[in-house]
């Protein structure tokens, strides 16, 4: 591990979760490469989104309003995307893969990967998942992982870092990674800092396996990468969603409804900060379309900004890191301030050198020590408002404006904390 040379932390142990009634997760061939998503058998396609709850959370159908994502590229680095699905016919740009990272993108083995492309941009239609942005497109990447058994088949497809320059190359804008390893790799560093010389914003799940080892991961933990944690409905983090200092916001991540594999046949409940990443990014690409002349440095800042957190901005939560995302808070104003076009929202992040928990540096020879399970300053495991005058868990998705307002999910009160920025 090259010492200063990743943001905020390394680790050497496996990302997933696991349980008894199901498990869709995949891990690298060539280490932990592992991807985030934890379910069990319950939806059919008929009722699938009345099981998103975070649609009606976060408001979608007022932020469609405004946008849709329509105009930007979404490049998912996964286990394939299968564009045959009801809810991705027509979504996904197969034609626009470089023929030399482009093996089997639209052949997915595992359901991981189309999973992820309909939380991003699913249509809905036939009953299935509604993206969050259905107006953008994906471009599909499949990389090699342990669920690829087939090792000739694993020696064909694409390396990660092959797949994020190929990415920061086209004229994809957002580059969404639900997969994660225990293991620094200059070749995937080097190629996350040249799509960053690009102008792409990308966005890395964090990890499930805080209950295990809770080590950091790659390539979340890289400078430029946004790290993204898994919350609930109440705003509080999973319990599986791995902390540190490379978490960085956070997203709708328990009980979301994905493909249970890959026959496409009915969809499971499950969890994991993969789910957020694909909500993030798709957060993401609604400000975008919203904003094209603003740069990844200030969509970004707007999402960070605009955050739920009932902690000081300059204190991200290890947890949570600077909050919930609400891309309605930016959406509904039409004179936001993005701040200036070339300033990385996440500097100081960026140009911490790699700590362990007692915030040393290790090496790629000395493991590094796990996250510890609370931290004093950063330590907030919940958005909701210690002060609310409501006894249910406060929710931070949705923003009603500068003031405090109560909205209902799902039947239920949640207290909508202050915003801090009105600009």
């Amino acid at each position: 591990m090259v010492a200063g040379s990743s943001r905020r932390g390394g680790r050497s142990a496996s990302f997933a979760e696991r349980n008894r009634r199901r498990v869709s997760a995949v891990c690298s061939a060539l280490g932990a490469l592992a991807v985030l998503l934890v379910g069990a058998p319950s939806a059919s396609a008929a009722d699938v989104q009345s099981q998103q709850w975070y649609l009606t959370a976060m408001k979608a159908d007022e932020m469609w309003k405004s946008s849709t994502g329509k105009g930007i590229k979404v490049a998912v680095v996964d286990s394939g995307v299968n564009p045959d699905t009801a809810s991705l016919k027509g979504q996904v740009l197969a034609d626009e893969v470089p023929k030399a990272v482009a093996y089997k993108a639209t052949e997915d083995y595992d359901g991981h990967g189309t999973s992820m492309a309909e939380l991003i941009v699913g249509t809905g239609a036939d009953g299935g998942l509604k993206g969050l942005a259905p107006g953008a497109k994906i471009v599909p990447y499949r990389i090699a992982t342990t669920e690829l058994t087939d090792k000739s088949e694993s020696s064909k497809a694409p390396q990660v870092a092959a797949v994020i320059r190929a990415a920061a190359d086209s004229d994809a804008k957002i580059i969404s990674m639900s997969f994660g390893e225990d293991v620094e790799r200059p070749d995937v560093l080097a190629a996350v800092k040249y799509a960053q010389s690009k102008g792409k914003l990308m966005v890395a799940a964090t990890g499930n396996d805080a209950q295990e080892k809770n080590f950091i991961g790659y390539p979340a933990a890289y400078p430029y990468v946004v790290g993204v944690a898994a919350s609930d409905q109440s705003g509080t983090v999973g319990k599986f969603s791995e902390h540190g200092n490379y978490v960085d916001l956070a997203a709708p991540g328990l009980d979301v409804p994905t493909w249970c594999d890959n026959t496409f046949r009915s969809y499971c409940t499950s969890q994991g900060t993969s789910q957020a990443t694909a909500i993030a990014s798709a957060s993401a690409a609604l400000i975008w379309s919203a904003h094209p002349n603003w740069t990844a440095n200030q969509v970004l800042a707007s999402l960070i900004d605009t955050a739920g957190r009932d902690w000081a901005k300059d204190d991200p939560s290890t947890y949570l890191g600077y909050g919930l995302i609400r891309p309605r808070m930016v959406l509904e104003q039409s004179n936001f301030n993005p701040g200036p076009a070339n300033t990385d929202p996440l500097a100081r992040e960026n140009a911490t050198g790699v700590t362990d928990a007692a915030g040393n540096s290790p090496s790629a020879s000395t493991p590094p020590s796990p996250q510890p399970t609370k931290a004093t300053a950063g330590g907030k495991t919940s958005a909701a408002a210690s002060t609310s005058d409501t006894s249910d868990n406060t929710t931070m998705w949705v923003a009603l404006g500068a003031a405090a307002a109560v909205l209902v999910i799902g039947g239920g009160a949640f207290a909508v904390l202050r915003s801090r920025r009105a600009t």
